[in-house]
């Protein structure tokens, strides 16, 4: 299919009236119409969404690459724990997407809200499990991921607020997903402005002690960005509770549906599998890297943090096209499904091969936004202009799996991440770094060759159209 040629011009004033529909978020009907403007009426926002996730993460490290390489080090080892509590976020989330989509595709609101009470009810269950002993053990933690005995002792209160807070991350993405599978992408993106102007504010309050706040330090970064989030989530709630256009009032239906909770626990499982298993990928390279010294591991996770940022508003094109599979598959319009995929695909192509070509011209630059450090500056470029590489590659490999997970299928892109990241990218990584001696730039390297490989097998299956039968 070409997909270039058969996407017919959308008039320029009927854009821009899109585009304010958009951000607005007006009440649509995506499985009929314009698909183009379907898929630019989710896209717009879940974007938004996506830009306003990461710069939780870019912010934090902007501030703290002030207080050197150990304090970025504490971040990046954290956050590759935080991975696991992601892992587990993304997953349900895409699950309960999936469910949602499909009951107003159907047009049964009132069985999305039911599916929504139950996704809430485990996540809360889920964030108490996690939350609890990882803030009790958070040090071990860091200690078992390599760290020094002073990134353990500048690091423990930030891994702690970090780490045992992880619920408020897990309800943040859960609760979205559940406005992004109803086609409410506008209220997601709301209520992360909300957010991250909270955070914005209170991180260099908190990190440096700007007038009556305390300084805390890489510990005031994690406390900055856990109010934030908090906040968000009690903003989701108070919106949930009062329903919008597209979903009832979820209180109307606030009580366990057992039927409805194990069928959101049996799609979950392999959910939270498939992103734990690129998530733990994740730790692996971060072990690796770790022994290259602080420096190594300061410009991997800047470097990383760079490419997190362009990257998650293409994973808000990914979540569009989850939204338009799993709503048109419960209308009956597979074909209508599978189009979205391959239009979404190369608009995200289109946007990462652009972002891609800047990185590789302007990597230096772009790092030294958040680092003056002379021995982490090189590190952190080469990097970047690695990872930069295989943009094209992430582009269309996070639509073909994202599309799988909007119809329900989580299974197959499990199996598509278990081999591309445990069997490849991690082997491949210490084969590159030690034995060939490449040491940071084997695991930058391994990380291309295995995101390439993902994306050529997620199109490979999308095309045999298996998941065109998927029931949820």
């Amino acid at each position: 299919m070409d997909v270039a040629t058969s996407v017919p011009n959308i008039p320029q004033s009927t854009l821009w009236s899109s585009i304010r529909e958009a951000i607005r978020g007006s009440h649509q009907d995506y499985t009929t119409g314009n698909l183009n403007r379907a898929i630019l009426l989710l896209a717009i926002p879940m974007v938004l969404e996506m830009v306003l996730e990461s710069l939780f993460a870019v912010v934090d490290v902007f501030f703290v690459g002030r207080l050197g390489a150990d304090a970025v080090a504490t971040v990046g080892l954290t956050e590759s724990l935080l991975s696991l509590v992601f892992a587990v976020a993304i997953g349900l989330s895409m699950s309960i997407t999936a469910m949602v989509a499909r009951r107003i595709g159907e047009k049964d609101p009132e069985d999305a809200s039911i599916a929504g009470v139950q996704a809430v009810i485990l996540g809360l269950t889920v964030s108490l499990a996690v939350g609890i002993p990882s803030f009790i053990f958070a040090p071990r933690l860091l200690q078992l991921m390599g760290a020094s005995p002073d990134i353990v002792a500048t690091g423990s209160g930030y891994a702690r607020i970090a780490l045992g807070g992880s619920g408020a991350i897990l309800m943040l993405f859960l609760n979205n997903a559940i406005f992004r599978g109803a086609g409410d992408a506008a209220i997601a993106m709301r209520l992360l402005w909300i957010s991250n102007i909270i955070n914005l504010v209170l991180d260099p309050c908190l990190i440096f002690g700007l007038g009556p706040f305390p300084r805390l330090g890489v510990t005031g970064a994690a406390l900055a960005t856990f109010t934030g989030r908090s906040i968000g989530v009690l903003y989701q709630f108070y919106r949930l509770g009062r329903g919008t256009e597209r979903l009832p009032s979820l209180a109307r239906h606030l009580r366990v549906n057992l039927k409805v909770l194990w069928r959101l626990i049996r799609v979950s499982i392999t959910g939270i599998l498939q992103f734990a298993i690129a998530h733990t990928s994740w730790i692996g390279l971060v072990r690796i890297v770790s022994t290259f010294g602080a420096a190594a591991l300061a410009g991997y996770t800047i470097a990383i943090r760079i490419v997190v940022f362009v990257i998650l508003p293409s994973w808000g094109l990914s979540n569009a096209a989850a939204t338009l599979v799993g709503q048109n598959l419960g209308a009956g319009k597979p074909d209508r499904a599978e189009t979205s995929v391959w239009r979404t695909g190369f608009y995200n192509m289109l946007f990462l091969g652009g972002v891609g070509v800047i990185l590789i011209m302007f990597a230096e630059p772009a790092v030294r936004l958040f680092t003056h450090d002379p021995e982490v500056i090189p590190l952190a470029a080469s990097c970047l202009r690695i990872l930069s590489y295989g943009n094209i590659g992430y582009a269309y490999g996070m639509v073909m799996l994202q599309a799988f997970n909007g119809a329900g299928d989580t299974i197959t892109p499990t199996w598509v991440n278990l081999f591309g990241f445990w069997f490849l990218e991690i082997p491949l990584a210490y084969w590159l770094a030690i034995p060939m001696y490449l040491r940071s730039k084997g695991v930058f390297f391994s990380i291309v060759i295995a995101e390439g490989s993902i994306a050529l097998a997620g199109i490979l299956l999308f095309r045999r159209g298996r998941w065109k039968q998927q029931k949820i």
